[in-house]
């Protein structure tokens, strides 16, 4: 099969797996964007529900063992088990309980981490190193589609039929997804286990897998709680969420653009620190908003244009950390962010109910220092399109 057939053959694989990525990415951020909706409806607390999701981002563990599977060949199939289990984690969040919330939650992130991991590892295992941005940004557009498309759908949904009706809809979908990558994804080529046991991984490895953690942890940290604070300082309604998660989900789209296009030609290192430094401008102006709704919704954007733009960045760094152990080098660094994400989620929620989006905001910066030191100790690559 020539390079071009290749080619084609991968892009329109690719989009398959956007395509299912961006139901998963729904599922995942829609309760951070209508958080007072469905406090409202369990009856609870922001500190609760953030707490059981810090908790729940714990499932994301579990990549350190898929890793192996990975290099091994079978991302199609941990990428189905993952649709499945967002389709599963849907149905039990309908029982309608904090308790059912909180193993609905675990679920979810269960097959979203690891069809995310599987997808880096597809990624990984097909497209150069030079041309790898352009393909991990395509990949990530699905997070920045959750909200664009998926959040203003949603808002009608909850209007029209209750908190429920977004759970039904993602059950749905995700089945749909899930039957679309097994229909056009075609399996990879299992490779025999080594015989030996596996050489641990570089130290060269850790800080980009470092970095990346704490950009996440920055991100997540800033988005759990921003509907919550847009509710309770500026009070926004649920529709006005849906609106402003639309307009979120357009920059965070032209940033994984932006990584698509241009992180190749600069070099994702220099990408990463150029996303975190627009980040932390982002947390300034949101510390300055004030009693000003435009602004605090203009520094949050900021926030998540410069954050968008770092975290998918650093994932090309992560895909290059250990090329012989591909899938488990991303696997291990998505149990790193796992990690990160928990306590971020667990810490944001807890500093947010006790001083306010001041509180949340100090640790959400110094996780973006800790990803700038670690990024700038990052190797650089001596090959053309280095990071």
């Amino acid at each position: 099969m020539s390079d071009a057939v290749t080619s084609e053959r991968n892009a329109a694989q690719l989009g398959v797996l956007t395509g299912a990525k961006t139901v998963s990415n729904v599922a995942l951020r829609w309760v951070s964007v209508f958080l007072p909706t469905l406090e409202r409806a369990f009856g609870t607390t922001t500190g609760t529900l953030t707490s059981i999701m810090g908790v729940a981002e714990l499932g994301g563990l579990s990549t350190t063992a898929t890793g192996r599977w990975l290099d091994r060949g079978h991302e199609r199939r941990v990428f189905l088990a993952g649709m499945c289990a967002i389709a599963g984690s849907s149905l039990i969040a309908l029982a309608g309980a904090t308790w059912t919330f909180a193993i609905a939650y675990g679920v979810l992130i269960l097959g979203v981490g690891n069809l995310t991991v599987a997808g880096h590892a597809w990624i990984g295992h097909r497209i150069a190193f030079s041309a790898r941005g352009r393909a991990i940004g395509a990949f990530e557009t699905s997070w920045a589609l959750a909200l664009l498309l998926g959040a203003p759908l949603l808002a009608l949904l909850i209007r029209a039929f209750g908190w429920r009706g977004p759970y039904v809809a993602l059950a749905v979908a995700a089945l749909v997804g899930a039957a679309a990558v097994r229909r056009w994804v075609t399996p990879g080529v299992p490779v025999p286990a080594p015989a030996e046991r596996p050489a641990p991984l570089p130290r060269s490895a850790f800080p980009p897998m470092i970095a990346s953690a704490a950009t996440a942890a920055a991100g997540l940290g800033v988005f759990v709680i921003s509907g919550a604070w847009l509710h309770d300082r500026y009070g926004v309604s649920t529709a006005g969420l849906g609106a402003i998660a639309a307009a979120s989900g357009a920059v965070e789209l032209v940033s994984s653009a932006a990584v698509a296009t241009v992180s190749d030609r600069v070099g994702a290192r220099r990408s990463v620190l150029a996303g975190l430094a627009v980040l932390l401008a982002g947390c300034a102006a949101m510390a300055s908003a004030g009693d000003s709704k435009m602004l605090a919704i203009a520094a949050l954007l900021l926030f998540l244009c410069g954050f968008e733009y770092g975290f998918v960045s650093s994932l090309t760094l992560v895909t290059e950390a250990a090329p012989h152990a591909r899938g488990r080098a991303i696997g291990v660094s998505n149990a790193f962010g796992t990690l990160a994400r928990s306590g971020s989620v667990v810490l944001t929620g807890q500093l947010y109910e006790a001083f306010g989006i001041g509180g949340s905001l100090t640790w959400v910066t110094v996780a973006a220092l800790v990803a700038l030191a670690m990024t700038a100790l990052t190797r650089r690559a001596s090959s053309p399109g280095s990071p």
